[in-house]
């Protein structure tokens, strides 16, 4: 620029981020975590909630109608489920959004598909009871909602003639600062052991479903771990700060969080929660940081795109804006919640999940316990019978079995079961529906664990043990990765006559 600027230099310098390749990046991850949501529900979707799954969907939809009706039901909770529920529904739509996910992944992306994706996926977490009660659902569909307005409705290519909306971009910079800076909140004014900066002391070992590299996290000196709290602190409380801030703040604020979710990643098995929480996250970054790490090819023709793109319409423009306004009106609530003293994690605050509060690991516990079923196919109950275990796909059972990679696919049976741990069967009856289907060696039911050893004869009783596992040290003698300690029975054996048994299924509506 010359030393009599003219008004058009001075309008472009400095130059404007721009976020082409931002928008292509958020789009592919996107797709891909939508496509890993879908598989999911390909694959569990009938033993759970199927006709003859652990929650039978007809039955839980014949509750929401008593209670609210079925125009109350569908309003609370809108699906298309409630107009065509059968397997064959579920089945069909978990493919329908799992192969509209690969065309979003595979780079052709517009408002059209992704609302698709969105309603779908909306269908399933709406009437998923129980087994989509996570917070990350409830994400997906936030994030889901306003990708839609990040592309254009009808033009499909990966660098459309129209630029991404700013106003959009700074709502998934509002939807990152409120994902982490609540989850650091709710760390805050939990569990006294986050504050005392011990928190990792436990959280590797008695997380979930550990990962192969969880062991090695959970030996480590206790100055690290400590050290590992502090950067929780960081990436949660102070970097989503930065996200409204300098354009070198943002960066940083950006990586941060990243890299805290890429930890997150390698220690443990948290479903596609940490891969979700990086797309917002992809927000603070523009096409000035991407631009010196992604294929010079794909800058290229991010710069073609931007250097042919065209104004957006006005109605463009006025939709853009509405959705800023339902967005802010809809945020009173979420934020309301996390400034008060009795914040609660994971919560939505409108039919659609447009606006949502988050957090986890509010609370950390200090042990591990695992409930392990047991079959028996002898004719006595006893401890004396041989009592062989199911073994889960996630959940740890075997001693020297190392623990398996499973993020970001989500095993959603195993996770109900890390719950059930710390309560009673009376809290989670559908474990009495699971007893029963495996007293009747049913197969599906049975394909949600990793093993079953019963698959000619069905078992004569079951019974479900309670366990504290531990990690063992490197090196163990006998090859170990855990040990483990019984601590009682959860649920008392039980036969296809016992009569409490049947009474509750009874009671649940899933027998006659």
């Amino acid at each position: 620029m010359g030393p009599y600027a003219t008004d058009t230099e001075l309008v472009d310098w400095p130059p404007r981020p721009t976020y082409w390749l931002t928008r292509f990046v958020i789009l592919r991850l996107l797709g891909a975590i939508y496509a890993i949501a879908f598989f999911v529900a390909i694959n569990q979707i009938i033993p759970l909630i199927g006709s003859k799954g652990l929650t039978p969907l007809n039955i839980y939809l014949q509750r929401v109608s008593a209670a609210l009706g079925t125009d109350g039901g569908f309003i609370r909770l809108p699906s298309i489920f409630w107009i065509w529920h059968s397997d064959t529904a579920l089945t069909t739509v978990a493919w329908i959004g799992f192969l509209l996910s690969l065309i979003v992944l595979a780079g052709y992306a517009n408002g059209l598909v992704l609302t698709v994706l969105w309603l779908l996926y909306m269908s399933f977490v709406h009437i998923g009871q129980e087994w989509y009660g996570y917070g990350w659902e409830i994400m997906l569909l936030e994030t889901g909602f306003l990708a839609i307005f990040l592309s254009p409705f009808i033009d499909m290519r990966p660098f459309p003639k129209h630029k991404p909306p700013f106003q959009i971009i700074v709502l998934f910079r509002w939807l990152i600062f409120r994902i982490m800076f609540g989850a650091g909140l709710i760390k805050l004014r939990g569990d006294e052991i986050w504050r005392s900066a011990t928190a990792l002391y436990y959280h590797f070992e008695t997380q979930p479903i550990p990962g192969p590299f969880s062991r090695w996290f959970h030996l480590l000196p206790h100055n690290f771990l400590k050290i590992g709290v502090w950067f929780n602190w960081l990436a949660e409380l102070v970097a989503p700060i930065f996200t409204f801030g300098p354009r070198w703040g943002r960066h940083i604020a950006g990586v941060i969080m990243i890299l805290f979710q890429f930890n997150l990643v390698l220690s443990g098995n948290l479903s596609f929660l940490n891969w979700l929480t990086i797309v917002p996250a992809l927000a603070c970054l523009d096409d000035g940081f991407w631009s010196k790490i992604l294929p010079e090819r794909l800058v290229k023709k991010a710069e073609t795109a931007a250097a042919k793109s065209i104004p957006p319409s006005k109605a463009t423009q006025r939709v853009t804006w509405f959705v800023v306004i339902v967005i802010c009106i809809l945020s009173i609530q979420p934020i309301g919640n996390m400034m008060s003293s009795r914040q609660v994690m994971n919560t939505s605050f409108d039919p659609l999940d447009l606006v949502n509060t988050y957090g986890a690991f509010g609370s950390v516990g200090q042990q591990r316990l695992n409930v392990v079923f047991e079959g028996t196919l002898d004719d006595d109950s006893t401890d004396g019978a041989e009592w062989t275990p199911y073994v889960y796909k996630g959940l740890p059972v075997e001693l020297n079995k190392r623990p398996r990679q499973i993020a970001p696919y989500h095993l959603r049976f195993d996770w109900q079961m890390w719950f059930a741990a710390m309560y009673t069967p009376d809290d989670y009856p559908w474990t009495f529906h699971l007893v029963w289907k495996l007293l009747h060696n049913d197969k599906k039911i049975a394909g949600l664990f990793s093993i079953n050893p019963f698959k000619d004869q069905p078992p004569k009783y079951i019974r479900a043990v309670l366990y504290q596992y531990r990690f063992t040290n490197p090196g163990d003698s006998q090859g170990r990765w855990w040990f483990r300690e019984k601590k009682g029975l959860w649920m008392r054996p039980m036969s296809i006559h016992d009569q409490e048994l049947i009474g509750v299924l009874q009671s649940m509506g899933w027998i006659r």
